[in-house]
């Protein structure tokens, strides 16, 4: 069964609008906002016979628990994300070079949907996180994705060495990014078919997942600072592999 979440602000309520209108429930607005751009998003709900509803400060700010939420925000169902093999018979369909991001137990879900938006950016072909370590799909992540959460397909898989496998089994290339290699991101022709790990905050890589790749990078640093936020580096690898793919 699908679960719901609650998301909030005019650009989220926007971007579940275009992206996945049917996964709407319903939307609660402001009893007293009645100006030109409450009315303009209404109008598209009405368009689309999404109920709507109207609500007073407190049971918004409560429902969203005192964050910014601009007087609108709704309940929308989360599909229950596709598996292993789903994933595997996407890959097998695609008809080019394969760009895939795993990210290995990202706890954060800020970071979490910063991740995913520059993936959504890069081009990628489809996001793969574990179900156990990693943060749940939830109304940060998907704020913080900001919208595309609903652009590209995201596999949860339960067991990542066997994942990067079966992946490997398709002819895709697997880099692991981690601090202790020589090998600089730089270096590593992301042209072919190429899923791209990245490792925890803190922590990094699992030693298994770590073990599973066909080969580690770095992205090299100039000043003191000994790593990066993962969503940094996440935008930095994956705009390498797009910058290489478009040259």
């Amino acid at each position: 069964m699908s679960k719901t979440i609650t998301i909030f602000g005019f650009h989220a309520i926007q971007a579940q609008l275009d992206a996945a209108p049917e996964g709407f429930v319903k939307v609660l607005v402001l009893d007293n906002r009645n100006d030109k751009r409450v009315g303009q998003i209404t109008t598209q709900l009405r368009q689309l016979d999404i109920q709507t509803e109207k609500s007073n400060k407190q049971q918004l700010d409560k429902l969203t628990k005192n964050q910014t939420h601009q007087g609108i925000a709704a309940e929308i169902l989360l599909p229950t994300l596709p598996n292993q093999d789903e994933l595997i018979a996407h890959v097998s369909k695609l008809d080019h070079a394969a760009l895939i991001l795993i990210l290995d137990s990202i706890q954060d879900p800020r970071n979490l949907g910063a991740c995913l938006r520059s993936a959504n950016a890069a081009g990628v072909d489809c996001v793969v996180i574990n179900k156990d370590g990693s943060a749940p799909i939830n109304a940060l992540v998907h704020k913080t994705s900001a919208g595309a959460l609903n652009q590209f397909k995201i596999f949860q898989v339960t067991n990542l060495a066997r994942t990067i496998k079966a992946l490997q089994q398709q002819d895709i290339w697997v880099v692991g990014l981690d601090g202790s290699t020589n090998t600089s991101i730089y270096q590593i022709d992301l042209t072919t078919s190429t899923a791209l790990i990245m490792g925890a905050e803190g922590k990094g890589l699992r030693k298994l997942t770590k073990q599973s790749c066909d080969q580690l990078a770095l992205i090299p640093m100039q000043g003191n600072i000994e790593s990066l936020n993962v969503s940094v580096a996440t935008g930095i690898s994956l705009f390498e592999a797009s910058r290489q793919r478009l040259v």
